[in-house]
C-alpha cells in the first residue's frame, strides 16, 4: 500500500471531525435540564418518564445539597435527615475527613481494577477491618461494591470452604434484592412478590417474636425440626443472621438465641454469618452488631456506613475460610474501588477519633427517654414496643396494646407529617409499621433536639387526623 504522509492524515482527520461537527445530535438533550434550575415537581415528572417504578422513592421531594445530618431540596427547603441513606451515614452527610480522603485520592488514581493492578487503599482498608472484627483468629476481607454483592460473596466463600451446598436464614431477615440473596430474605411484599422460583438449598427458620409468641427455645426447637425435616445438618454450609433485623423491624436478636446459634454451628460444622451490612459501623454502640452477644461469627458482611456515603462492602471472614476460593474465584470489575477505600479508611478514622461508638449508645438512651415520655402524652397506648441496640432503633405503633394490632395508617401518616414539617423517617417491619431511626451519629444535640421536637409535632398531627 503507498505510504501516506502525516500531513494528509492530519488533514483528513480535520475534514471528518468538521464534517461530524456539522451533523445533527444522535440524542436530544432534555430541555432546561442543565440551564434551569429544576423543581420537585418537574423532577418528579422527568422521573416518572425516565425510571422504573421498582425503584421507588420514599420522599417526593429532590436533594440539592446535604451537610451533616441536614439536607436542603432542589425547592429550597430545609430539612433534618433522621434517614442517613438508609443507614448509611453513621459519619454525616459529607464529612470533611471523608471528602478529603476520597478527593485526594481522585487526584491519584480513580480505577485500576485490583484483579489487574492492584492498590495500597484495598490492602490497608482490608487490614484494618481485619483488626476490628471481633475475634483473635486470623482474618482476612474481600471488598466489593453492595450489600447484595457481599452477602452472595460470603454464602459462595461458605460453600466452597466447606464443601456444601445449604443454607439457614430467618423469618424476617433482609439479605439484599438480588436473586440469590432474595431467596434469604424473609419478607414477601415488595422485594419477593413475583421474582421466583429462587435458587435451591435455602432454607427458613423461625426468628424469635414477641409479638409472633416465638420464644428463643420456640426458634431453636423449630430449626432443629429443619435438621429433621429439610436441611440435613452435614449438607449445611452457613446459617446467616442480622444481629439486629434491618428492614424486618429492628430487632435484635437475643443474645442467648445468638449463642445458640454459635453452638450449633460448631456441632455441625457450619459457618455463622453475621450480616453486619445495615448495623455495623457504630450504628449499635459497637463497630458491630454481634459484639453485644460475645458471639464471633466466621464471617461478617459490611457495607453501607462503612465509607461515609461511597459505595463499598465486603467480607471479614477466618483467613483459612476465606482463603478456600481458588485465585480468581472472588473479585468483581469495581470491587474495592480506590476512592471508596480512602473515603472508607477516613470514615473508619472518624468513628475513632469522634468517639462515635459512645455517642451511638448516648444518643439510643435520649432517643428511648423522649420516645416513651412522647408516646404516653401524645399517643397513649400506640406506641407498642420502642427497641433496638444503641442508635438503632425502632418504634412500632399499635392500633391498642390490648391486640397490639399493627398500625401501619398511623406509621404512614407519621412519615408524611414528619416531612411536611421538614423531618425525614423511614418505616420498617414485616407489617410497615415501625419507624427506624438512622440519624448520623455526628448530629450535634441541638439538630437531635429540633428532630424530636418535629417528630412529636408531627405524631400529635397524624393522630389528630386519623383519631380526632
Amino acid at each position: 500500500m503507498p505510504k501516506t504522509s502525516k500531513a494528509k492524515r492530519t488533514s483528513s482527520t480535520t475534514k471528518r471531525a468538521t464534517s461530524a461537527a456539522k451533523r445533527k445530535p444522535l440524542i436530544a438533550v432534555v430541555p432546561d435540564a442543565a440551564s434551569e434550575k429544576s423543581s420537585n415537581a418537574a423532577l418528579l415528572e422527568r422521573r416518572e418518564a425516565a425510571v422504573p417504578r421498582g425503584v421507588a422513592s420514599a420522599a417526593p421531594i429532590f436533594a440539592e445539597r446535604a451537610e451533616n445530618a441536614e439536607l436542603w431540596d432542589v425547592d429550597g427547603k430545609r430539612y433534618i435527615d433522621f434517614a442517613g441513606g438508609i443507614a448509611v451515614l453513621n459519619t454525616g452527610h459529607r464529612h470533611p475527613k471523608v471528602i478529603a480522603a476520597a478527593k485526594a485520592q481522585e487526584d491519584l488514581y480513580t480505577h485500576t481494577s485490583f484483579q489487574v493492578v492492584p492498590y495500597e487503599p484495598y490492602v490497608a482498608l482490608a487490614e484494618k477491618l481485619n483488626a476490628l472484627a471481633p475475634g483473635d483468629h486470623p482474618k482476612k476481607s474481600l471488598l466489593v461494591t453492595t450489600g447484595a454483592e457481599a452477602v452472595e460473596n460470603a454464602i459462595k466463600i461458605a460453600r466452597v470452604a466447606t464443601g456444601r451446598s445449604g443454607v439457614i436464614a430467618f423469618s424476617g431477615g433482609y439479605h439484599g434484592r438480588t436473586l440469590l440473596t432474595l431467596g434469604m430474605t424473609g419478607k414477601i411484599s415488595p422485594y419477593k412478590k413475583d421474582v421466583g422460583p429462587f435458587p435451591a438449598d435455602i432454607y427458613r427458620a423461625p426468628f424469635p417474636s414477641v409479638r409472633d409468641g416465638i420464644s428463643v427455645q420456640d426458634a431453636l426447637t423449630g430449626l432443629q425440626n429443619l435438621f429433621l425435616t429439610d436441611a440435613q445438618p452435614d449438607k449445611v454450609a452457613a446459617i446467616i443472621i442480622e444481629p439486629v433485623l434491618g428492614e424486618g423491624g429492628y430487632t435484635p436478636v437475643p443474645f442467648e438465641m445468638m449463642q445458640a446459634l454459635r453452638q450449633i454451628c460448631d456441632e455441625h460444622g457450619i459457618l455463622l454469618i453475621a450480616d453486619e451490612i445495615q448495623a455495623g459501623f457504630g450504628r449499635t454502640g459497637t463497630w458491630f452488631a454481634i459484639e453485644h452477644s460475645g458471639v464471633v461469627p466466621d464471617l461478617i458482611t459490611v457495607a453501607k456506613s462503612m465509607a461515609g456515603g461511597y459505595p463499598i462492602a465486603g467480607v471479614i471472614g477466618r483467613a483459612d475460610v476465606m482463603d478456600a476460593t481458588l485465585p480468581g474465584g472472588l473479585g468483581g470489575t469495581y470491587g474495592g474501588n480506590p476512592v471508596a477505600c480512602a473515603a472508607a479508611l477516613a470514615a473508619i478514622e472518624a468513628i475513632e477519633e469522634e468517639g462515635l461508638l459512645a455517642r451511638s449508645t448516648a444518643l439510643g438512651e435520649t432517643f428511648r427517654a423522649r420516645f416513651a415520655d412522647m408516646g404516653a402524652r401524645v399517643a397513649p397506648f400506640r406506641m407498642w414496643d420502642i427497641r433496638g441496640l444503641g442508635a438503632m432503633l425502632a418504634i412500632e405503633f399499635v392500633t391498642d396494646f390490648e391486640t397490639a394490632t399493627p398500625d401501619a395508617a398511623l406509621t404512614k401518616a407519621v412519615i408524611a407529617h414528619a416531612l411536611k414539617r421538614g423531618l425525614i423517617l423511614l418505616a420498617c417491619g414485616m407489617h410497615g409499621n415501625a419507624l427506624r431511626i438512622m440519624v448520623p451519629l455526628t448530629a450535634s444535640d441541638e439538630i437531635i433536639a429540633e428532630g424530636l421536637e418535629m417528630f412529636e409535632a408531627a405524631l400529635a398531627d397524624a393522630m389528630a387526623e386519623l383519631h380526632g
